[in-house]
């Protein structure tokens, strides 16, 4: 929330009724020589005042308060939301996430490896300014989810909406061969000088209609860096099962695929046997080469002036009426 005055230069109305004082006591001054001689007022100074007498400041209170309620109204005071235009550097970065039933796996307990993600991509998105970033999700398909945006708000919404692939009723498996091509095309409108994607995937490429290192060719050759995650901890771990208890399956991350795809596009490839590893991926995108990003909050102001005018009105008005009657003045 944020207050201004629209025209501040309304204010120095103020100055007329110190000019109005002064010119009158000036006058004054220049006359004080014209002399009315009356009765001495001493036999009836100590008699009791009415109430009139007592409270004859009255309309010129009302003049005074209507008078500062007119000149703040004119200043036009508004409320609102401020319209600001925010300039930075950024990069335009789609993140690309696997939720294929893998990513069930309690090695990141008490979460299970989707929920570990989701959790670091909210931290990092947290701590954007001026990128804009996108989501993609995929198992034995993918979908873009969220469209580059500065909105971390709806991002951020859209993301911890996410489900795994058969809670969703989607075929599983892991596309990341689609994965890449999907975030590729979501990229591909962008004119920002540095392309991302961050791919984080715990399994191998067993489904899709392309092949990883194809995709990885392709976005290379539009200019976009693909940084990839291996999420999860070598051997076998425990998944839950359908009785309710859990199971050991073996983790089947293909490291070397992973390793070419950040290879052929000039990324990097991360292993991530830990949340704590992936905050080397953050480090990395803040060293790379940034866009000019202009950010904007648009303005809804709320005019305050009409009910401060009216209000100045109503005191013009009253104090004009207690002048001619209550406290009306004989010449």
């Amino acid at each position: 929330m944020s207050f201004q005055f629209a025209y501040p230069a309304a204010f120095l109305l103020f100055v007329i009724p110190v000019v109005l004082f002064g010119w009158s006591r000036r006058k004054k001054w220049l006359f004080e020589s014209a002399v009315l001689v009356y009765s001495s007022t001493f036999l009836v100074e100590n008699l009791p005042s009415t109430w009139r007498v007592r409270w004859r400041g009255v309309p010129d209170g009302l003049w005074a308060g209507a008078w500062v309620f007119l000149v703040v109204g004119l200043a036009r005071p508004q409320s609102g939301m401020v319209q600001q235009i925010t300039r930075g550097q950024g990069v335009d970065i789609v993140l690309a996430l696997d939720i294929s039933g893998s990513m069930n796996a309690l090695d990141f307990a008490p979460q299970n490896r989707l929920e570990a993600a989701k959790a670091v991509i909210a931290s990092f998105v947290a701590g954007r300014s001026f990128d804009r970033i996108g989501l993609v999700v995929f198992a034995a398909d993918a979908f873009q989810r969220v469209p580059l945006t500065l909105d971390y708000n709806a991002l951020l919404a859209s993301l911890n909406a996410i489900e795994l692939a058969p809670a969703l009723a989607l075929t599983d498996g892991t596309a990341i061969g689609m994965g890449v091509a999907s975030s590729g095309n979501l990229l591909r409108p962008s004119r920002a000088a540095s392309k991302v994607i961050i791919l984080l995937t715990d399994g191998a490429n067993n489904a899709g209609s392309i092949g990883p290192l194809s995709a990885a060719q392709a976005v290379g050759a539009l200019g976009m860096r693909v940084y990839t995650i291996g999420m999860g901890r070598n051997g076998q771990v425990q998944v839950p099962d359908v009785n309710g208890g859990t199971k050991l399956v073996e983790s089947n991350l293909d490291e070397n695929t992973l390793q070419k795809i950040a290879s052929e596009t000039g990324g990097q490839f991360f292993r991530a046997a830990e949340l704590v590893d992936l905050q080397a991926v953050y480090n990395e995108i803040n060293r790379l080469e940034r866009s000019d990003i202009e950010r904007i909050s648009w303005v809804d102001w709320n005019e305050l002036a009409p009910a401060l005018v009216w209000i100045a009105l109503g005191l013009f008005i009253m104090e004009r009426l207690l002048r001619v009657t209550v406290f009306q003045v004989v010449p």
